[in-house]
């Protein structure tokens, strides 16, 4: 994984931070989809993996004018569902992240960088909702289902 002081921002590039823990099921699926995206190898687009604690998180994107995020969420509704959040203009609902292992969330950072006015002039949030946090590296079928589309509605968003 990249970490805060290895990442050099661009600050013309999108930067794409896929967020997730490859050992516990679908909670992977932000790491599958930006490894899937970084070997597309889009011009413009710097593909960061992060586990999401939020003070890293905050370090890396204080300087980016782009920002896309891609985690897995648990908010209650059907397993696969996708999100797609304009955090300029929507509130990232903490739900989303009940089950983090994060005392410091990816809602909580997005919170504070906004009051800092250190967000990112375009930030969107993409999710995916999980069914299966346990350990383990396999995805569940509703995760394993919509993954493509996942990754196709986030090639679409960066490259428009």
């Amino acid at each position: 994984m990249n970490t805060a002081e290895e990442t050099k921002t661009n600050p013309k590039e999108t930067m794409l931070i896929g967020i997730g823990n490859d050992y516990r099921s679908d909670d992977s699926a932000g790491l599958r989809a930006a490894r899937r995206l970084k070997e597309l190898r889009l011009p413009g687009v710097q593909v960061i993996e992060e586990s999401g604690d939020g003070t890293i998180l905050m370090n890396l994107w204080k300087k980016a004018e782009s920002v896309l995020v891609i985690d897995t969420v648990r908010s209650g509704q059907e397993p696969g569902t996708i999100h797609r959040i304009d955090v300029q203009s929507e509130i990232l609902p903490k739900e989303f992240f009940r089950f983090s292992t994060h005392h410091f969330c990816l809602a909580d950072a997005i919170q504070l960088s906004r009051t800092m006015n250190e967000l990112p002039r375009q930030f969107v949030f993409y999710g995916i909702e999980g069914k299966n946090f346990d350990a383990g590296m396999e995805l569940s079928p509703e995760i394993s289902g919509v993954l493509e589309q996942f990754i196709s509605d986030i090639y679409n968003e960066v490259t428009q």
